[in-house]
């Protein structure tokens, strides 16, 4: 653990992060992705005509296609488990050597997700409404069901340890960072691969478009006429592990269920404060030199998570929003987010907050719209999800 940040008025133990990666609507590695932010460019643009959907709104496709399963998970293959595979292999050399270094048992397999096989089960749906069955080439256990998503991911890297897949809405792969950290404490593993992947299927457009939280044109966070989200595909992985060389430190992670309402978060963002709270107590700190916010670009959400903000971090540190860059990728938002944090980290800068020129004045957080130069010690990332499903993340630099 040489190196590891101080936890003397911390309550857990800080873990190494010694891989990670993401691939977003920016570029399908985390370099692309890199790139993109430092050119301030968006991966959102209109719906595809050939999607046929009765209304307009922006969305974020990770660009290229991605290969099939190998032969003995074929009966795994399906959209969402191409792109874990894909997710998987932005770190997977780092993966397989955690795999030989503390043994396959020893190794667990996380991931966050909310549409898992859901594309591959709409384009088989019509043969099972015509015939009563779906064709023989679609398992409904193996290619649909969200426990794939971590059952692939563990037999790419060879790893035999505890796996599961959680969902809770947009913290889901928030929230697994949390899972690990527990895991590691208890000493029922030695290293945890943590991921968020979601794919694209109708599903969630016509549901999201159905709540009438889309945005018909590019989101605006924190804007002053924000008036939704666009949604989008993507990925984020990370190896944490009992000791290593750090890339940066897991130091704190808070979670709370306020239950205020089923879609809207309390008006004073009490959940999504209690969490954050969490994640700087673990951690034993005050402040930190950034927050990679949540920020959706709905009204509630934007406000309430600027409430949180304020109450916790008074010292005013440099807020941003990164979803006008990748979309909301829903369960896979947080890894997403926390690969972004690790880059802030990395490289010394983080991008403004890609939205409408004028902020909303009565959200009282320094939100910035232009790229925020470090060092940064401290980063913290934060997601709210449906029914006060709430998470904080806070990462530091080695």
């Amino acid at each position: 653990m040489h190196g590891a940040p101080s936890t003397a008025t911390g309550s857990v133990r800080p873990y190494p992060i010694t891989a990670f990666g993401c691939a977003t609507a920016l570029g399908a590695t985390t370099e692309a992705t890199l790139a993109g932010l430092a050119a301030g460019h968006t991966g959102l643009g209109p719906l595809p005509a050939s999607w046929n959907m009765p209304f307009e709104t922006w969305y974020g496709v990770v660009p290229g296609t991605f290969a099939p399963l190998p032969p003995h998970l074929a009966d795994r293959d399906s959209v969402q488990h191409r792109l874990c595979q894909h997710v998987f292999e932005l770190v997977g050399a780092q993966a397989r050597e955690a795999v030989a270094r503390w043994g396959a048992d020893r190794v667990a397999v996380l991931v966050g997700t909310t549409t898992g096989g859901i594309a591959d089960t709409e384009r088989h749906y019509p043969t099972f409404r015509d015939t009563g069955a779906f064709p023989p080439s679609f398992r409904l256990d193996r290619q649909h069901l969200l426990e794939g998503s971590a059952s692939v991911i563990a037999a790419l890297a060879g790893a035999t340890g505890p796996r599961f897949t959680q969902s809770s809405a947009c913290s889901s792969s928030l929230k697994v960072f949390g899972t690990a950290r527990r895991l590691l404490d208890t000493g029922l593993c030695d290293a945890v691969l943590v991921a968020g992947v979601d794919s694209r299927c109708r599903f969630t457009l016509l549901g999201f478009q159905g709540l009438e939280v889309l945005s018909s044109s590019h989101c605006r966070p924190f804007g002053a006429h924000r008036d939704g989200i666009n949604l989008g595909e993507g990925g984020g992985i990370a190896v944490v592990e009992r000791s290593g060389t750090a890339l940066a430190w897991l130091t704190g992670v808070g979670e709370s269920s306020d239950a205020h309402h089923m879609t809207q978060p309390h008006p004073e963002g009490r959940g999504l404060a209690s969490a954050m709270r969490m994640a700087l107590g673990q951690a034993g700190a005050t402040q930190v030199d950034l927050v990679n916010a949540h920020a959706t670009g709905t009204r509630y959400n934007d406000a309430a998570e600027a409430a949180a903000i304020a109450t916790l971090l008074p010292d005013r540190p440099p807020v941003v929003g990164t979803k006008g860059y990748t979309g909301h990728t829903l369960g896979a938002c947080g890894a997403v987010e926390v690969a972004l944090c690790l880059l802030a980290l990395q490289h010394g800068w983080s991008p403004g907050t890609l939205t409408e020129p004028s902020l909303d004045p009565e959200i009282d957080v320094d939100v910035r719209v232009d790229r925020v130069e470090g060092p940064f010690a401290r980063v913290l990332c934060t997601s709210a999800a449906f029914a006060g499903h709430n998470a904080a993340v806070l990462v530091e630099a080695p």
